[in-house]
């Protein structure tokens, strides 16, 4: 592993799920998360929260190595299947990232990233670490919901880094 990227930078993230019920298999699957909903959910959408500059979460951008009250593009979607709400996933791109391979990234709308991630041979992927969300988590405040196991890794390509944590709800258990 990169020494830039190390897992732990703060007491929530780990490098491996303690998780043994039903999301386990999600949560370890290197693969694209996007394709295997697709594949597994007739009526698979994006669902945009928002899109905007904001200041990350410090352990974000500690692990993304940003300098102290950097804004970055915050992403926030859900993937469903019809109206079922499956992942809540959230991307962190620095501004440095947007001027690079990934400027358009910005105008995703409710297009899946994980296929523009995982359709391009020149990203690396770092090793994904997990949580297991508590009530005192910033994300799980954000979507009203802790005990959610979720998991995130940071994607590179041309040097230009990616964070992305996808949170896995109960409507996953439902396909």
């Amino acid at each position: 592993m990169n020494a830039g990227f190390p897992h732990r930078l703060d007491p929530y993230w780990r490098p491996r799920p303690t998780c043994i019920g039903p999301y386990r298999r999600w949560l370890i699957d290197k693969g694209s998360l996007t394709r295997r909903l697709q594949i597994r959910c007739a009526r698979f959408n994006v669902a945009e929260i928002t899109q905007h500059w904001a200041h990350p979460l410090p352990d974000e951008s500690r692990l993304l190595h940003l300098r102290r009250g950097a804004k970055a593009w915050i992403r926030e979607v859900k993937l469903r299947n019809g109206e079922t709400d499956l992942v809540f996933a959230r991307s962190i791109l620095p501004r440095a990232s947007l001027n690079g391979p990934w400027r358009k990234l910005r105008t995703l709308g409710g297009r899946p990233l994980g296929a523009v991630l995982f359709g391009d041979a020149r990203v690396k992927r770092f090793p994904l670490s997990f949580c297991k969300l508590s009530e005192r988590h910033p994300i799980a405040r954000r979507i009203g919901r802790h005990g959610l196991w979720a998991r995130r890794s940071v994607f590179m390509r041309n040097g230009r880094a990616i964070l992305v944590t996808e949170v896995f709800l109960p409507g996953l258990m439902q396909i």
